[in-house]
C-alpha cells in the first residue's frame, strides 16, 4: 500500500492554526452528509478514497505508466496494488478479493488484469491502461472504460502526411487472424489523406519475406502495425533492411524501431498514458466523467526520427516540423 501525503480542504483548514475546532465541526458535517444520503462533494475532496491497482505482471512499461497514474490521480488517495503475475486464474482471484474490499475504484494495468476485473468486478468503475485494441478483446462493460494505448489512425496519417508530403502508395503486411479489421479500416481512413494502402497478408512467420519483397516492388514507404505474426525478434531487421535496400522508408509504432533504422515513428509515452489515465480516474470519481465512457486516446504523442535513414533516403524535413520532433537518432 502507498499512502500518498493528503493536500486536500484538510491540510489548508492546518495552516490557519484551527485545527482542532474545524476537525470537530467537519467530523460533524460528515455524518450528517452520510445520514442525508448527500453525495454532491466529489470524493477526493471528502475523504480519502481507496484504489486498487491490478497490474497483469511487474515490468519496468507497467510501473512507468503507475507512477504517472499517482502523480495526476486524486489527491489524497490510497493506492493498494495487485500483481496477477501473467496469470489469469490468480487475476480472477485477486479481483475477487478486491471486489471485497472498500476500492472505489479499480485501475486494470494490461489485459489479463483487465479480463480479470471484467469477469469479478460489477459494482465498482474499472479502468484500464496498457493495453493494444481494448474493444477487440470485449473490453466493454457499464462499469469499464480506459485508455487508448496506440496512436489513432487518423492521426497517424495526418503525420505522415505532413512529414511525407509527396508520398502515396502505402503497404503493410498483416495477419488476417489479429489484425485484420485494424488493416481495414486504417486502408479507409487512408483515402482521407489521400493515401492507398496496400496490405498483404502473412499467416506465419515464413510467409513474410516472400510476402515482404512482393510488397517492396509495389509501394513507396512501409508502415508497421503492431502484429505479433509478422514482428518477431529474428524479423525485425530483415524487414528494415530489405526496406531500406529497396530505399523505401519504414513508418514505425515505437521509438526502438526508429533506432533501429526506420525513418519516423509515432507512440506514446507509458507516463504519459499513466497521467493521462490518472486524470481519467480523478475525473470519474468527481462524477464528471459518467459511466460507461468509449476509451480515450492519448493526446500526447512522441514522434521519433532517424536523421542517417533520412539523409540516406535523400529526404529532408522542413524546419517548422522541428517542433514535432520529441527524439532524433
Amino acid at each position: 500500500m502507498n499512502q500518498i501525503n493528503e493536500t486536500n480542504q484538510i491540510n489548508q483548514i492546518d495552516q490557519m492554526n484551527q485545527i482542532n475546532q474545524i476537525n470537530k465541526l467537519f467530523s460533524t458535517m460528515v455524518g450528517l452528509v452520510w445520514l442525508l444520503g448527500i453525495t454532491a462533494l466529489p470524493v477526493a475532496e471528502s475523504a480519502a478514497v481507496d484504489i486498487a491497482i491490478l497490474q497483469s505482471s511487474d515490468i519496468a512499461a507497467y510501473r512507468e505508466a503507475i507512477a504517472g497514474l499517482k502523480a495526476t490521480g486524486p489527491i489524497g488517495a490510497i493506492y493498494t496494488e495487485y500483481d496477477v503475475q501473467g496469470d489469469l486464474e490468480l487475476g480472477k482471484r485477486l479481483a475477487h478479493k478486491v471486489r471485497e474490499s472498500s476500492a472505489a475504484l479499480v485501475v486494470a494495468v494490461g489485459l489479463k488484469a483487465a479480463l480479470a476485473a471484467k469477469a469479478e468486478i460489477v459494482g465498482v468503475p474499472i479502468v484500464y491502461m496498457m493495453i493494444l485494441d481494448p474493444l477487440k478483446n470485449q473490453l466493454r462493460a457499464a462499469n469499464m472504460t480506459g485508455t487508448l494505448l496506440e496512436v489513432p489512425v487518423d492521426r497517424q496519417l495526418k503525420i505522415m502526411r505532413k512529414f511525407l508530403p509527396t508520398l502515396h502508395q502505402l503497404g503493410t503486411l498483416y495477419d488476417p487472424a489479429k489484425t485484420f479489421s485494424r488493416v481495414a479500416e486504417a486502408a479507409r481512413q487512408a483515402t482521407v489523406s489521400d493515401f492507398q494502402l496496400k496490405g498483404l497478408p502473412v499467416e506465419s512467420e515464413k510467409d513474410v519475406p516472400h510476402q515482404l519483397r512482393t510488397l517492396l516492388s509495389d509501394v513507396e514507404a512501409l508502415w508497421l502495425m503492431p502484429d505479433s505474426t509478422v514482428l518477431t525478434n529474428e524479423s525485425i531487421q530483415f524487414i528494415l533492411e530489405s526496406a531500406l535496400a529497396r530505399q523505401i522508408p519504414v513508418i514505425g509504432f515505437s521509438p526502438e524501431f526508429t533506432r533501429m533504422g526506420a525513418l519516423l515513428s509515432m507512440s506514446v509515452n507509458y507516463g504519459d498514458v499513466g497521467r493521462e489515465t490518472g486524470m481519467l480516474v480523478k475525473r470519474i470519481l468527481d462524477r464528471e466523467r459518467p459511466l460507461p465512457l468509449a476509451p480515450l486516446p492519448i493526446e500526447r504523442l512522441k514522434i521519433t526520427v532517424n536523421l542517417k535513414t533520412a539523409k540516406f533516403l535523400g529526404i529532408t524535413f522542413p524546419n517548422e516540423l522541428t517542433s514535432l520532433i520529441d527524439e532524433v537518432y
